[in-house]
């Protein structure tokens, strides 16, 4: 696993002793009003609450529709396997593309804050609508008439999906913000609190998971057993819940002020650097453009360190004969500030590690898939009660539930004592364990899955469109080891994206990290319907047919499993090339 043994200063010896010794932070956070803020009053532990219960009734909600949507399109829109399972996961991509809509807007504009709360209000309507399409018979199709299930309307696709997209477009706003806003109350300048700011993402991680714990069990059997209008509903509810805990808060946040556009940022310095191609780079990199004070002239930034690497984008800071002799260096588009460059070198570096990340995601979408129609065709009756395939997500979430306070009691210590690194781990090397798992994961749902065809078979069940006799709980270990692989890479990459991202570009870069989930419910989706095509040719029923007991669900696993491993050797290369981003 790669280690980060560059050190990572976040300012000067000097510079920290007199930020720290003041009653101010020294990141440059401000209160709502935009004024200095006190670090004795604001932020740390005690503003946390306020985010960490919007994230957990945010999640609730989300989670209360992402984890049975897959039975409501089977059974209330009467489609097949392939379709709902396609149409889940496209929908969950969106969910994780629209983030860097929020991000930009966050970092550029609006600052964290404000997005988060003008997105939620439209993540609201969306949920409201959903709702509706769920609870007036006018906006759904009809029961099935014995084996007659009348398909839905074009009408009723649109009210649903209306409702689905601007959730999509709701979490896009909240998702890149809320981690880093809740990282915001910790001052990076102040040793002790950037300590704290690591156990926070797992406390963060926690959070979501108590509300995919209620959605997974609670909200699902409702869904069920009392109808789909009360369980969209009542998630809905906890929408309005997750938005009136976040403004109660306000006053005791600290913000970041917006420092304009990351994109603009970028595009200046291909562009300089591009008009500046012929010149050359001088060996002394102090002779590079940065300005002279303290701070960067980006908003919200500290000044980065130069880095030898990608030395063609250091021409856009080379200062020109022309510039030289005017004096003018104010086109922004001609010459960059290293720090500006800089930005651009850190996002590069941190593509192969992002890049890592997609297969992960695709393995996870299953939990909401596969998973969920595997365990349709298995016993989920205990006694007289039946359990519903989606409820076995719980493990998953009880198994993140019990991982957290483990890793950050136990094993965060532990590690501490033989690596010497202030979170245990780094987090490249915690991605790397989360990767390992995850190809665990995918192993031991094939193994079950080639148990429940075996049984098929010797019961001559292999035509016959019903549940195989064997339980359900035989799905609880790839839950439990999904559960174990998030704990250790979703929160590795929360962690890794704000701490090596620039200071001004911290929302975009939490958005990036979610941008792998979106592709890989994109991916999952390209290979299902790949496989499907493939294995379908010539009238045969293919790996996943809408009987399941005819197909073969366990060599779709067990790709995943081969592609997690190759994912795991090429992440495992990469993260040793890595370096840290160095500040000054």
């Amino acid at each position: 696993m790669g280690t980060q043994t560059e050190a990572t200063p976040l300012l000067e010896d000097g510079i920290l002793e007199d930020e720290n010794s003041g009653l101010y932070t020294g990141d440059g956070s401000v209160d709502i009003k935009g004024n200095p803020v006190l670090k004795s009053e604001t932020g740390n532990w005690r503003a946390c609450p306020f985010i960490l219960g919007n994230e957990c009734c945010e999640r609730l909600a989300y989670y209360g529709i992402a984890t049975n949507l897959v039975t409501y399109l089977t059974t209330k829109l009467h489609e097949g396997n392939v379709s709902a399972a396609r149409n889940v996961t496209t929908w969950a991509g969106t969910c994780y593309l629209t983030p860097l809509i929020g991000a930009v807007l966050a970092d550029a504009y609006w600052g964290r804050y404000w997005t988060i709360a003008t997105f939620s209000m439209i993540y609201f309507i969306g949920m409201c609508t959903l709702t509706l399409s769920a609870s007036v018979p006018a906006f759904k199709p009809p029961e099935c008439m014995d084996s007659v299930c009348p398909a839905a309307t074009p009408a009723q696709y649109v009210i649903l999906f209306l409702g689905l997209y601007l959730i999509a477009l709701g979490t896009g706003g909240i998702k890149p913000c809320v981690s880093s806003f809740g990282a915001d109350q910790f001052d990076d300048t102040d040793p002790k609190e950037r300590v704290k700011k690591g156990s926070f993402f797992n406390w963060f991680y926690f959070s979501i998971n108590i509300g995919a714990l209620i959605s997974s069990s609670l909200i699902v059997w409702i869904q069920e057993n009392a109808g789909w209008g009360l369980g969209f509903g009542i998630p809905a509810l906890f929408m309005g819940i997750a938005i009136a805990s976040f403004f109660f808060g306000t006053p005791l946040y600290r913000f970041q002020k917006p420092g304009g556009s990351p994109l603009t940022r970028m595009c200046q310095v291909l562009v300089a650097a591009l008009h500046k191609w012929s010149l050359s780079v001088p060996e002394d990199s102090t002779l590079l453009y940065e300005t002279q004070d303290k701070s960067s002239a980006i908003e919200g930034s500290r000044k980065l360190l130069h880095t030898d690497e990608l030395r063609c984008l250091d021409k856009a800071a080379v200062v020109s004969d022309v510039e030289l002799k005017t004096g003018d260096y104010s086109n922004t588009w001609r010459l960059c500030t290293v720090t500006q460059v800089e930005e651009l070198k850190i996002l590069i570096r941190m593509f192969p590690i992002w890049a890592t990340g997609i297969v992960f995601s695709a393995v996870y979408a299953q939990m909401s898939t596969m998973f969920v129609e595997q365990g349709s065709m298995m016993d989920t009756a205990i006694g007289s009660f039946k359990i519903p395939a989606a409820s076995l997500s719980t493990f998953d979430t009880i198994s993140v539930i019990v991982w957290v306070p483990v890793y950050d009691r136990v094993i965060v210590p532990i590690a501490r004592r033989f690596t010497g690194k202030e979170r245990g781990f780094s987090e490249l090397q915690r991605m790397g364990i989360g990767l390992f798992l995850s190809m665990l994961c995918m192993s031991a749902a094939a193994i079950v899955e080639i148990k429940r065809l075996q049984l098929a078979r010797d019961l001559d069940l292999v035509d016959e469109t019903v549940a195989v006799p064997l339980s359900i709980f035989w799905q609880i270990p790839q839950y439990f080891i999904l559960g174990a692989a998030e704990i250790f890479t979703f929160i590795g990459q929360l962690e890794f994206f704000y701490d090596q991202s620039p200071d001004a570009m911290r929302s975009l870069c939490s958005a990036l990290s979610l941008m792998t989930t979106s592709l890989g419910n994109y991916l999952s989706s390209f290979i299902l319907t790949l496989v499907t095509s493939i294995t379908t040719q010539g009238g045969k029923p293919g790996w996943i047919p809408n009987n399941l007991n005819s197909g073969h669900l366990d060599y779709f696993f067990w790709l995943l499993a081969a592609l997690s491993f190759c994912n795991l050797v090429i992440y495992v290369f990469c993260a040793k090339m890595y370096k840290s981003k160095r500040a000054s």
